[in-house]
């Protein structure tokens, strides 16, 4: 078999990326290489052509999926006519919603990789970008009345236990007091 061309060398870079950044959320960074290249349409072997490590690949997901959260902020006001607020809240709307609750791989890496994050250590780059990440959601969320991280913990927690509680009559009934509690605070 040849070698590739730098330009699909590229391409198959950015894809194991962008395949990492949804199976990290939905299923953690403990999933296998193996696994991740496979569902990439890759090959186990060609992954270290790729990356120096598992960790090195963490660390490029997690400021993938992070940038994906802050081109959905900027979309969001250009839909919304630079608004911030109307912004806001068609974002909360969407965030404590049952498709987002039921679709973490394509859903905020805040809430998707909170327990692999806690388990990272202090100095590793994937920590630090998910610090940051984190940081800027909240300062996104916070307006003139409510501060954004207050903002963000309620959104979070309220995803996090309603995700957890899938399939019973609570999940929704969190999702909708929450929203509720977000709503009646403007």
């Amino acid at each position: 078999m040849g070698r590739v061309s730098q330009a699909q060398a590229e391409e198959n870079r950015r894809r194991v990326v962008q395949t990492a950044s949804r199976m990290f959320r939905e299923q953690g960074t403990h999933v296998s290489v193996a696994d991740l290249m496979k569902a990439a349409g890759l090959t186990h072997g060609g992954f270290y052509k790729q990356f120096a490590s598992k960790e090195a690949l963490v660390d490029e997901a997690t400021a993938h999926a992070f940038d994906e959260l802050a081109r959905l902020h900027t979309a969001g006001l250009e839909q919304h006519a630079g608004r911030r607020d109307a912004a806001q809240q068609a974002l909360i709307d969407t965030y404590l919603s049952v498709e987002h609750r039921d679709s973490p791989a394509d859903g905020c890496p805040v809430a998707a990789l909170a327990t692999d994050m806690a388990r990272q250590p202090a100095d590793r780059e994937a920590r630090r970008v998910y610090t940051q990440g984190v940081g800027d959601f909240a300062d996104w969320l916070g307006t003139e009345d409510q501060d954004g991280i207050t903002r963000l913990c309620t959104m979070l927690g309220a995803l996090l236990l309603a995700r957890a509680t899938a399939g019973s009559p609570l999940s929704e009934d969190i999702l909708t007091a929450a929203r509720a509690a977000l709503t009646a605070a403007d």
